[in-house]
């Protein structure tokens, strides 16, 4: 079996409004600020308007670009939200690929880009480690393998490709050759996963972990550790 661990944060906050009135008119539940958005109710029908609310994006012509979004400091910002937590793949076979997947979440503003790195050891017990292919491999069950990709795979049925958010117009992460192509696997402790080369948005990743074994893998608990390193680049 196979531990992975890792922590997951993060928080958001909600803004509430009350009913103004006077002898003759009445709104309820009145916003003001940056954007309101209002529901209208009668007995059959709704009716939903938005005032104001923010938007965000780029506009580009040959000569000019624009970026459109709320007023923000000019401090540069790198955050990460790394989801997984402690796994345990049960006893692995010789005949069947055992799995796992990690999201990891990077969001960037005002760096040049960033970098992606899987690090740790390969799963390991009482001395023996999993053999990790070097290059990109096919998951093949019976030979011993511990690899990652980050490709929406087939075989086996495992993963996805990065998420970007809001749009592909305002987050531009990518994976890297060797770990996007769709059912091939590799791994190498420390090698940069993905990356951003520009001003990045919020871009969610899925790394797949694929385990094998051989007859000849030792019986064991075999244990593994992994993090996400995003380093920024200016």
């Amino acid at each position: 079996m196979l531990l992975m661990g890792a922590i997951v944060c993060g928080g958001a906050g909600t803004a509430f409004a009350q009913t103004s009135n006077s002898s003759n008119y009445q709104v309820t539940e009145s916003q003001f600020s940056s954007g309101s958005t209002l529901k209208s109710c009668s007995g059959q029908y709704c009716a939903q308007a938005s005032i104001g609310d923010m938007a965000g994006g780029r506009s580009k012509s040959a000569s000019n670009s624009a970026a459109f979004g709320p007023v923000v400091d000019g401090e540069p910002l790198l955050e990460v939200i790394v989801g997984g937590g402690e796994s345990n793949l049960g006893v692995l076979s010789t005949e069947k690929t055992s799995t796992k997947t990690m999201t990891v979440q990077v969001r960037n503003y005002l760096s040049d880009g960033y970098m992606l790195q899987i690090v740790g050891d390969p799963p390991k017990y009482d001395g023996h480690t999993l053999k990790t292919p070097k290059t990109p491999t096919a998951a093949t069950p019976g030979v011993e393998q511990f690899a990652i990709n980050a490709a929406p795979n087939t075989a086996p049925q495992v993963g996805l490709g990065p998420i970007q958010v809001p749009s592909s117009q305002t987050s531009f992460g990518v994976i890297e050759e060797a770990y996007r192509t769709p059912n091939l696997f590799k791994y190498v402790s420390g090698d940069v996963v993905a990356r951003s080369l520009s001003e990045s948005g919020q871009t969610n990743y899925t790394i797949s972990m694929i385990v094998n074994v051989s007859s000849s893998t030792p019986a064991g608990h075999y244990t593994g550790d992994f993090s996400a390193v995003v380093i920024p680049i200016f």
